[in-house]
């Protein structure tokens, strides 16, 4: 791909605003989100945050929360391509369903695998309790199918190398036609920030894929973004994913995260994609107006 899409992760889960600059309610999210937008984010990944005060640390299934958020975004954002969570643990997906079928975005991630999500610290003790990351078949065929009602193109966060195969099993089973490939890449117990498991990666992905890969940590994940435009990747970054650009300092919002981020595009000899140039590439249908999310 000549083009290059930029997605921004625009504020993850969990990440503490009052300690972090994360946005959180509508018109945060709306003004971050056009900081990156200018910088040529085409695509917009987005969380729901609980907005009560002192809680937005916490996530929300809240459709009417979704639906101010998806059109705050889309206000500032003329064009912009929504890409909306749906993790959840546990297999009761009502949640993420509601505000897909809330908001109808264009994209949706679909976590294609199970991972024991785990950190450890120096000590040796567990930054958190171990947790399962759950996803089992019969939860991602449902989200697959809500998709599929909806029009909403999957993204597949492939946690690790079995993984990434899977995805072409459940197109083999008829589980759907197409989607994207995310290659997760940072998280302790999943795979390393590192150029030899992307290059291993996309070797098991169609030769037609369209796929990015995300990446936790701080400066030594842009030499990695770097590989992955020079090998005709999308590109994603944002406050979800990091806080740190290329020089080891802190961002001051996603702005400067999908700035670095053109750059590696630039580096490479590669466009940066508007919005409509993404639809096109992707094969995606054009929500028009605020009428189509109503």
């Amino acid at each position: 791909m000549d083009k290059v899409i930029l997605t921004c992760s625009v504020n993850g889960v969990l990440t503490d605003p009052r300690t972090h600059p994360v946005p959180v309610t509508p018109a945060e999210m709306a003004r971050s989100a056009r900081e990156a937008f200018e910088q040529g984010a085409a695509i917009m990944h987005i969380h729901f945050r609980d907005q009560r005060p002192n809680f937005g640390h916490l996530p929300t299934w809240e459709p009417e929360i979704a639906a101010s958020i998806a059109s705050a975004i889309r206000a500032a954002c003329p064009g912009v391509i929504i890409n909306q969570t749906t993790g959840v643990i546990g297999a009761d997906v009502n949640g993420p369903v509601a505000c897909m079928e809330r908001i109808h975005p264009e994209i949706a991630a679909c976590n294609a695998g199970s991972l024991n999500y785990l950190k450890s610290r120096e000590d040796g003790s567990w930054a958190w309790p171990p947790m399962l990351f759950d996803n089992p078949v019969n939860k991602i065929a449902k989200m697959l199918e809500v998709g599929a009602k909806l029009g909403t193109r999957p993204e597949f966060e492939c946690f690790d190398l079995g993984i990434v195969r899977s995805v072409e099993l459940y197109r083999r089973a008829g589980m759907m036609r197409t989607g994207l490939y995310n290659l997760v890449m940072g998280v302790a117990s999943g795979m390393p920030v590192d150029h030899d498991v992307l290059a291993l990666c996309r070797r098991f992905m169609p030769a037609s894929a369209h796929w990015q890969a995300t990446m936790i940590g701080r400066a030594e994940i842009w030499p990695v973004h770097q590989k992955v435009a020079e090998m005709g990747g999308m590109l994603r970054a944002g406050l979800e994913d990091s806080f740190f650009l290329p020089d080891g300092s802190r961002a001051r919002g996603n702005g400067d995260l999908i700035a670095a981020l053109a750059t590696c595009a630039k580096q490479a000899g590669r466009v940066i994609a508007s919005p409509d140039e993404a639809r096109a590439l992707l094969g995606l249908s054009a929500h028009d107006s605020e009428v189509a999310h109503a």
